[in-house]
């Protein structure tokens, strides 16, 4: 998916137009930003779908209160959706830097993303289900699916109806009515099947979710903090830049943001086996799991990461063959992958806090965060732009990273940290960071082909390199 993400987006940019792109950049942001309406329940749902499977609820209990989170979830679509919806012509009008894509046009493609969003947003439950009863296999394969209907069928559909924002956010709701209609029939699988004396004793309620309140707020309120976090340099730069080179600035940020999806799927399935260890009282296990799973985001994303450090300015150019986005979008994006590379695997505490049902210090955590970024992020951007903001965003991320996580390991796990900062992160990057270095003056070739050639070679040696560096392979 990753991948298919990132590949696509040359094209995006070269077919449509930099500020049509620019929507779609919009589009993106909107749909982070509709994470904030979630109010911790997505996770909450995987969560005690989890525990239901360890064997903490009965049948009924968690129909129950898969019931009206159900219900709580339609409710907050069609409000959130709607807003979006009426407020189209005003976001349209008076925030968005339209210069060249008519009015029109452009409060079209706001309508149909309100409602795209909406339903994306509602397959949060369902996804929740899915990942809660760990059917990592099935949710694979059907995100192939439907990464591969919404990167890649959709070119052909352009082609046939017209490369314009109207068709292709129109083709984006039909994938997502497609989307959302997979996820809820496997939802609907998976749930616990009632008997008929079962089913009477349901109602329509907010009971059944008040036990688990402090944890879903607690999740909520960590959500809309990330949610600022990672997307307030968008909103502020959509208002501030033209939407074209508001464009060039979502693909650096874009690609960068591939770093983090990678750990997305790790996540999906180390949360919920982590939530039943803890359930179940392995807690040695839990922290065995911890250390893997660390160790497999930092030799993946680690050498993503480095890569795109190291060789953002050969990359882009064999990606989009422009000297423009070459010149305007590498610094940031070398910025923005140093930022990510340290968001994936700082979110590992997190996990550990998720586990545990213990989100006190990630809440206080999340808040010093927004309060260091948001004036550092507002001082670099208004002084230096583009890069401005990509200088904030790693900066506070250092901060965060070498000071907060190593509170929350000494909090809840005493003697935990230096371990896993030691043996899980900082040794298995050690030989593809020299290696990287080193190979970077040996770039040769000019033709984009050759160079991509190249480029992959030196990609291949650095992630066996972080691969050779775990202790287990060695053996």
């Amino acid at each position: 998916m990753v991948l298919a993400g990132i590949l696509v987006l040359p094209f995006y940019i070269t077919e449509m137009g930099a500020e049509a792109y620019g929507l779609v950049g919009f589009f993106a942001m909107l749909q982070a930003m509709f994470g904030l309406l979630d109010l911790g329940l997505t996770p909450t749902i995987g969560r005690e779908m989890a525990r239901y499977r360890a064997g903490a609820h009965s049948d009924v209990v968690f129909s129950q209160l898969y019931r009206t989170l159900n219900l709580i979830f339609i409710c907050i679509a069609l409000l959130g959706g709607g807003a979006l919806f009426l407020l189209a012509d005003s976001v349209a009008e008076k925030w968005l830097n339209v210069q060249t894509l008519s009015l029109q046009e452009v409060i079209f493609a706001l309508h149909v993303m309100a409602i795209t969003v909406a339903l994306r947003w509602m397959t949060g439950l369902y996804r929740g289900i899915v990942t809660g009863s760990e059917q990592l296999v099935w949710l694979s394969g059907f995100n192939v699916l439907i990464a591969t209907l919404k990167f890649l069928v959709v070119f052909p559909v352009m082609w046939t109806w017209g490369v314009t924002p109207a068709v292709f956010f129109s083709y984006q709701l039909l994938v997502a009515v497609i989307e959302f209609s997979g996820l809820w029939l496997k939802a609907t699988r998976l749930k616990p099947r009632l008997s008929s004396e079962q089913k009477e004793q349901l109602d329509w309620s907010l009971k059944p979710i008040k036990p688990y309140l402090t944890f879903a707020l607690s999740i909520a309120l960590t959500s809309g903090l990330w949610v600022v976090v990672t997307q307030t340099d968008k909103l502020i730069m959509s208002n501030l830049l033209s939407l074209e080179n508001y464009g060039y600035f979502t693909l650096a940020v874009l690609v960068t943001s591939g770093i983090m999806m990678i750990g997305g799927p790790i996540s999906a399935a180390v949360m919920p086996r982590m939530a039943i260890l803890e359930a179940e009282g392995h807690r040695d296990k839990l922290i065995n799991i911890y250390h893997n799973s660390t160790q497999l985001v930092t030799v993946i994303a680690g050498s993503v990461s480095i890569m795109l450090i190291v060789f953002a300015e050969p990359i882009l150019y064999v990606w989009t063959g422009d000297e423009k986005i070459v010149e305007t979008v590498a610094p940031i994006l070398q910025l923005y992958a140093v930022g990510y590379g340290l968001i994936v695997v700082g979110a590992f505490p997190y996990y550990l806090q998720y586990a545990l049902g213990k989100l006190k210090l990630h809440i206080i955590g999340s808040v010093l965060f927004v309060l260091i970024l948001l004036p550092t992020l507002l001082y670099g951007t208004q002084k230096y732009g583009m890069l401005g903001a990509g200088y904030a965003w790693v900066f506070v991320n250092v901060i965060y990273f070498i000071t907060w996580i190593a509170y929350v390991h000494h909090t809840y796990v005493p003697g935990l940290h230096y371990s896993w900062l030691s043996n899980s992160i900082l040794k298995l990057l050690v030989l593809p960071i020299i290696a990287a270095w080193v190979l970077s003056s040996m770039l040769i070739e000019t033709n984009r082909t050759a160079m991509m050639l190249e480029i992959l070679l030196i990609g291949v040696v650095i992630i066996l390199l972080a691969i050779l560096s775990l202790r287990w392979v060695r053996k």
